[in-house]
């Protein structure tokens, strides 16, 4: 685990002490908290985060997208495809795979919105002129 992981785990169980043989994530209840119960906890995170950053509220956040943006977030840092297969649980590599092609997919959406301000644009006459650049060096 990261460094800050460790520190945030601490700081939980110094608020909410368990044995060694008790589940660390409990509902209400004292029981092991469920997909619904995660699903509960980030939609209240969520809006309590939109009254800070409004636009949160616009966006759709699920355990998957959290999951999802890791995994793309590890391929694109250049963690291996078969480490992060592991680390997802995933039984094909092809199921994997799929992360590496949402991520292209992702950055061309992301040019075609992008502004046409932000495109290059040619490049200015002089810099084409080889005779101009190589005066310009002998300078």
């Amino acid at each position: 685990m990261w460094p800050e992981t460790v520190e945030l785990l601490d700081a939980f169980l110094k608020r909410n002490p368990v044995a060694p043989d008790e589940v660390i994530f409990r509902n209400r209840y004292g029981n092991p908290l469920g997909a619904s119960g995660v699903r509960f906890r980030l939609k209240r995170y969520l809006q309590a985060a939109a009254q800070r950053t409004p636009r949160l509220s616009e966006k759709r956040v699920s355990p998957h997208t959290l999951r999802h943006t890791a995994a793309v977030h590890l391929l694109a840092s250049g963690v291996d495809v078969t480490i992060i297969r592991d680390w997802m649980g995933h039984v094909s590599l092809d199921t994997t795979n799929l992360y590496a092609q949402a991520n292209l997919e992702t950055k061309r959406q992301a040019l075609e919105k992008a502004d046409g301000v932000l495109r290059p644009t040619p490049t200015p006459r002089w810099k084409r002129d080889a005779d101009l650049l190589a005066w310009l060096d002998s300078l």
